[in-house]
């Protein structure tokens, strides 16, 4: 595959990807790999592949194609190829919680000489540096990290980076409890993400949807902060971004808990007492408890809509769709159908609880 074919390919891809059809961008572009002889374009699709699995959450694959730019980068002899082949290993190891080795990474790319560091990539960098020294909980370091970022976005007219750096200093301020600040940057990112996103990745909107979430709860708005964090994992489910939604699944509790939502809790309690009075002979008591766990699970929807059985009583794999309705996985298997049996929204793309 030359030069011109190789393009045209990559070109296919990035449409592909950007129309929501994630793994055959991803069959077109490893394609391009296994048959370019072209080094720069293997250098671009590479590229292209890190993004992906980053987006998708898939941070050990992102880590193998960047290790592959870097030898890819090497071959080249460039200086600006190497620069970004090192800073996508940084955001690698970033994603991974190796923040020893992402600060590593980062200082390479500050020193190689005659780069686009100074311009085009050096806010990036700082950011991804602010990251890691934020995970390391040295919060002097992060915050001076994130102000670097935020300059070189000013500087560039560069609104992604604004915004990521945005949400980055949303987490920041969320762990040293200035909740005010927490809420105002990630509110600002979807600002950023509404006048300007129109072409962007929709992991923009959920990122910046969860950091709010995060901020509303700790605020104790927690109306708000469910609207966030459901809006966020409909968008994580729809790409596949696990991280994302495991992220969405803990904020959710922890907005349940300042609810202090005791539904949840008297089902727990119901199916305890139910197996501490079948024990102990206790049949009345037993009856009760049986009664009332069936009473909770009914008023807090746990059952499947399709077979009417209980959901936690027993160790089985369920299927969440974008609705959030919840099945048995079996059940919505042998259904067959491409839409949610109690509301009859679409369900492709479902995600796994």
């Amino acid at each position: 595959m030359g030069q011109d074919q190789t393009k045209q390919q990559i070109a296919k891809g990035l449409q592909l990807y950007q129309s929501n059809q994630t793994e055959k961008a991803l069959q077109v572009w490893t394609k391009v790999l296994e048959k370019s002889s072209d080094l720069v374009g293997r250098f671009r699709v590479l590229g292209c592949l890190v993004t992906a699995h980053s987006e998708m959450g898939r941070y050990k694959e992102m880590l193998k194609f960047a290790v592959v730019q870097i030898d890819t980068a090497r071959e080249l002899e460039d200086a600006n190829f190497l620069l970004e082949s090192y800073l996508n290993l940084a955001r690698s190891n970033e994603k991974l919680c190796e923040f020893h080795k992402t600060i590593s990474y980062c200082k390479t790319c500050l020193g190689l000489p005659g780069t686009r560091a100074a311009t085009q990539l050096g806010g990036q960098v700082s950011l991804s540096m602010g990251n890691a020294f934020l995970g390391l909980s040295l919060f002097q370091k992060a915050l001076e990290s994130f102000e670097k970022a935020l300059r070189y976005a000013h500087n560039n007219d560069d609104t992604m980076l604004e915004c990521r750096v945005c949400c980055s200093l949303g987490s920041f301020y969320a762990q040293v409890k200035d909740y005010e600040k927490a809420l105002f940057f990630p509110c600002k990112a979807a600002e950023l993400v509404n006048d300007y996103g129109k072409g962007w990745s929709l992991k923009y909107r959920a990122m910046s949807q969860y950091h709010m979430a995060v901020a509303y709860r700790l605020l104790g708005h927690l109306g708000s902060a469910m609207e966030c964090c459901e809006e966020s994992m409909k968008i994580a489910l729809q790409h596949g971004d696990r991280p994302l939604q495991a992220l969405c699944l803990l904020c959710f509790a922890d907005i349940h808990r300042s609810r202090g939502d005791l539904e949840l809790s008297q089902l727990k309690l119901h199916c305890l007492s139910e197996s501490i009075y079948r024990s102990r002979g206790l049949q009345r008591e037993l009856r009760a408890h049986v009664v009332r766990f069936h009473e909770c699970v009914e008023e807090t929807e746990l059952y499947c809509g399709l077979c009417g059985e209980s959901i936690g009583e027993k160790n089985s794999r369920l299927q969440a769709l974008p609705c959030s309705h919840i099945f048995h996985l079996r059940c919505l298997q042998n259904n067959g159908t491409r839409s949610c049996p109690n509301c009859h929204r679409s369900s492709m793309k479902p995600g796994f609880v």
